[in-house]
């Protein structure tokens, strides 16, 4: 207990905590909207992208986020389009095995990079600098931000489109608008849990939530608990057995779905 508790006493744990849980929250908010239109899986086409271009960064000495970004968001647009044309299972597929062999090229190009490659692939939480703090705190705030404005017309669009339109939303505007959010988020997240486990952060907490509750904002309310409960908990596991932080997160996230599976059992009896 003394040895956890010395490791919350460090600077670089903290801004791993604050990171972590603003993006679990930001994950968690916008994974509601995903798995109930079964565009979850997007997340994780666009994190092979992100994995693409964070190794393109590299190569050439930019910070990984500033090229990773626009093009990620880029790449989400692109799927929807594709997606609207009924082609989005493909499109996904497509484009994120092109980002997979953008990266694998880049990395073979320049040895160099492997090491801090291997940092974004599987993530790495506790190396996060002040300015990836910062750019998490400040992209979340705008993620969290959007979605409170525009709740009612992502509620609407999420379980009929049609009706959404209808009733005068902006339908193509909140799709897409949707979908840059979702490029955001993961590519913060990479830091976090890595590019390989980042749709765990989106889907887990959801699908958790969901099991225990059908009311929306419920749902939504315990989504984020659970996401932010997982990065915290995962943090300290991982400390304390000496375990990768990002797959601890994602296990974290993986028993706390299995409790809801089996409180929902229980209930149901």
């Amino acid at each position: 207990m003394t040895s956890l508790l010395d490791f919350f006493h460090y600077d670089f744990v903290w801004r791993a905590i604050i990171a972590g849980v603003l993006v679990a929250a930001s994950c968690a908010a916008l994974g509601m909207f995903l798995v109930l239109r079964n565009l979850s899986l997007i997340s994780d086409g666009l994190s092979h992208i992100a994995f693409g271009t964070i190794a393109i960064g590299l190569f050439f000495g930019i910070y990984p986020l500033y090229i990773s970004l626009p093009l990620v968001v880029a790449a989400s647009l692109v799927i929807l389009r594709l997606t609207n044309r009924g082609t989005g299972d493909a499109a996904i597929g497509m484009i994120s095995t092109i980002g997979v062999a953008v990266g694998v090229i880049v990395v073979s190009l320049n040895r160099g990079v492997n090491v801090d490659m291997m940092s974004y692939l599987f993530g790495n939480i506790l190396t996060i600098s002040p300015l990836e703090m910062w750019l998490a705190i400040g992209l979340s705030m705008v993620v969290m931000a959007t979605i409170y404005i525009f709740y009612w017309d992502f509620f609407a669009t999420t379980f009929d489109n049609n009706y959404a339109q209808a009733m005068g939303v902006r339908t193509i505007f909140i799709n897409r608008l949707l979908m840059i959010l979702t490029a955001v988020v993961v590519v913060l997240s990479v830091r976090v849990v890595g590019a390989v486990l980042v749709s765990a952060l989106i889907i887990f907490p959801a699908m958790t939530a969901l099991r225990i509750s059908q009311k929306f904002k419920m749902a939504m309310a315990l989504s984020g608990a659970v996401a932010m409960l997982s990065v915290m908990i995962g943090m300290a596991v991982s400390f304390l057995f000496n375990l990768p932080t990002g797959a601890t997160i994602v296990i974290i996230n993986g028993v706390f779905f299995l409790i809801a599976v089996l409180f929902s059992v229980v209930i149901k009896k």
